[in-house]
């Protein structure tokens, strides 16, 4: 069997980033792309290539991951990530993580030392100190300024408490780079692999005591393909999201599918979400509803990063 083409595909949130983040945003996706890709270009695994390329993510402030995390409504910072193999299915998360510097080397932990699929709060970060992952304060000025201007806003009743995805939810995570970074990889063995992580949706609203987004949004369709989701997680459970792209690449490509699955969560259920996809012929697609999608893919013959892929209107 020929040896499959090396692609990576990285994404650094959905939403509406400000002019003044798009070269930070388009700089820092197009490193984590250029890390995967090294490292699938040495021959290792989807799965290591997707977890270099997030580690890069949550190691720059610009994203809402690892260092730069969003903080909750108390002012703790608390963060979810996860990744899978497409050759086995197996995969395993991380949620409600405290103190960790790379989140997503969590999720490798528990990925390849336990048989659990997630692991939250105490113990994610009792086994994450325990296998020598570093400790670190993830807190950065831009995301406290936000935290206060969001507590001032509570208290002033502006924001009253508001749960699932109100009109007032989706609007202010609409204005706001606030959401997952994620990468799906495709190795020389035909093997796919995709990778998560986030600090979860800004809370400079005070509208949510939850900081995270538990709900995982990788996921592989027997080696059909892989998709990532960004944006309003509620949204992505409500459709099964990542499923629905990966099954309409049984019979299309990986632009295709993104486009038809986001245009059918934008009739359904409206605005605030982005989507990757990557088929198994190396093929991608990027496709959101939301104003903008910062990502950057790589393969051997070419490279690009944008703030949008395939805009679908309401």
């Amino acid at each position: 069997m020929r040896p499959a083409k090396p692609v990576i595909i990285v994404h650094g949130g959905a939403g509406d980033w400000p002019s003044e983040l798009h070269k930070r945003g388009l700089n820092g996706v197009r490193v984590a792309a250029d890390r995967g890709f090294r490292t699938l270009s040495r021959g290792d695994s989807a799965l290591d290539a997707v977890q270099v390329a997030v580690v890069a993510m949550e190691d720059n402030t610009v994203f809402n991951a690892g260092r730069g995390s969003s903080l909750n409504l108390v002012g703790d910072i608390e963060t979810d990530a996860a990744l899978m193999d497409g050759k086995t299915l197996q995969g395993a998360g991380i949620a409600l993580l405290r103190d960790i510097k790379n989140p997503i080397k969590a999720a490798r932990i528990v990925f390849d030392r336990t048989n659990h699929v997630l692991i939250a709060g105490v113990a994610a970060r009792d086994i994450a100190l325990a296998n020598g992952l570093v400790k670190a304060d993830l807190r950065v000025r831009k995301r406290v300024k936000a935290w206060r201007k969001g507590i001032r806003n509570l208290r002033g009743n502006r924001f009253p408490y508001l749960s699932g995805t109100s009109a007032e939810i989706i609007e202010h995570f609409l204005a706001k780079p606030s959401d997952t970074v994620g990468a799906l990889g495709l190795d020389r063995d035909g093997n796919l692999a995709a990778a998560c992580s986030t600090g979860g949706v800004s809370q400079a609203s005070g509208k949510n005591w939850r900081q995270c987004d538990t709900r995982r949004r990788s996921l592989r369709g027997q080696q059909i393909g892989g998709s990532d989701s960004t944006g309003i997680g509620e949204q992505a459970m409500r459709l099964v999201i990542s499923k629905a792209a990966c099954d309409l690449m049984r019979r299309g490509n990986a632009l295709s599918a993104a486009t038809m699955t986001i245009r059918h969560a934008t009739k359904t259920l409206g605005l605030g979400t982005g989507l990757l996809t990557l088929d198994r012929n190396g093929r991608y697609g990027v496709a959101h509803n939301t104003r903008h999608l910062c990502w950057a893919a790589r393969t051997a013959d070419a490279s690009a990063e944008k703030m949008s892929g395939t805009r679908v209107k309401s």
